[in-house]
């Protein structure tokens, strides 16, 4: 389980850091568009990053709890 949760979320912290990294190099461009925010909200910003986690570890967490329920040998055995 932990394995399969750990890489998922290593996939979701590069693609949330990625992204947050565009979304900063975006703030200028379209800062003109924003009408009373600012382009460099913090909370904002954590918030998102936050709620896209916690979204990728429930995404990782289902099929790490089916693959713990399965018997190794069995899926061995399967063709």
């Amino acid at each position: 389980m932990r394995l399969v949760l750990r890489d998922g979320l290593k996939l979701a912290l590069a693609g949330a850091l990625m992204g947050l990294a565009g979304s900063l190099a975006a703030a200028r461009l379209i800062e003109r568009f924003l009408f009373g925010v600012k382009p460099l909200d913090p909370p904002t910003l954590a918030a998102t990053v936050a709620l896209l986690l916690s979204v990728s570890l429930l995404a990782c967490m289902v099929p790490a709890c089916r693959a713990t329920r399965v018997d190794p040998m069995v899926t061995l055995r399967h063709e």
